[in-house]
Parts: structure tokens; C-alpha cells; sequence
């Protein structure tokens, strides 16, 4: 296998363990129609919840560094993460604004399409011309 589809489908699997995390961070449980995570759940412990929640969050857009995503994408991450901790540790009205803003989503899917558009740049490079 050529190395550039070796590390396509490593990107791919990344993304499925980052999508994953996403989505328990921020849409595991569904109640009355909404998703919520456990930061949202974590957001709710006063003083420290929304500490604890950063870290993964954190993980994630050092992940998307480590995977190539360029600066200005990255800055957009961490202003996604710092949005969610800042307004998150409001107490009360940030555990209501944490419940719909979707930070770690938002993280996974720039992620995504910077993935997605490597791949299709790594396709074109190695599709053979006529």
C-alpha cells in the first residue's frame, strides 16, 4: 500500500477515536429531545466540573495539531474550547448556554474536513493522468 493511503487511513481511524470522544463529550444522553455530554454533566460540579471537562477538549485540538491541521484552523478549535470553558464556568447561565453549545462537535467536525480535503488532495496526487 502506498504510504500516503497508509496514512490516509490512519487520519480516518484518528477521526473515528476523535468523533467518538466528541460525541461523548457533548451528545451521549438525549432527554426531551436535547443531547448533552458529560461536559455538560461535569459542567454542573461548581468550581472544578469545567476544569475537568477542558482536558479532553484540550486533547482534541493538540490531536489536530499533531495531524497537521494548519494554524488558523487550530486557533478556531481553541477558541471553540476557551468559548466553552469561559462561559461554561458562569455558573447557572453557563451550564444552560453549555447545554447547546457543542464544542468538541464543532472541534470534530473542523477536523474532519480538514482530513476529509487532505484525502482528496492525496487522491488527486496519486490518481494516475491520461
Amino acid at each position: 500500500m502506498p504510504k500516503d493511503t497508509t496514512a490516509t487511513i490512519r487520519h480516518a481511524e484518528e477521526l473515528a477515536r476523535l468523533d467518538r470522544m466528541a460525541h461523548l463529550m457533548d451528545a451521549r444522553f438525549k432527554v426531551f429531545g436535547f443531547r448533552f455530554g458529560y461536559d455538560s454533566l461535569l459542567g454542573l460540579i461548581p468550581g472544578i466540573g469545567d476544569t475537568i471537562s477542558l482536558a479532553p477538549s484540550a486533547w482534541l485540538v493538540w490531536r489536530a495539531h499533531q495531524l497537521g491541521v494548519p494554524k488558523r484552523k487550530i486557533g478556531r478549535m481553541a477558541v471553540n474550547t476557551g468559548v466553552d470553558y469561559v462561559v461554561g464556568s458562569i455558573p447557572v447561565i453557563g451550564d444552560l448556554i453549555d447545554f447547546g453549545f457543542k464544542a468538541n462537535l464543532r472541534n470534530a467536525a473542523i477536523l474532519r474536513e480538514h482530513l476529509e480535503q487532505d484525502a482528496v488532495r492525496v487522491a488527486r496526487d496519486v490518481t494516475p493522468r491520461g
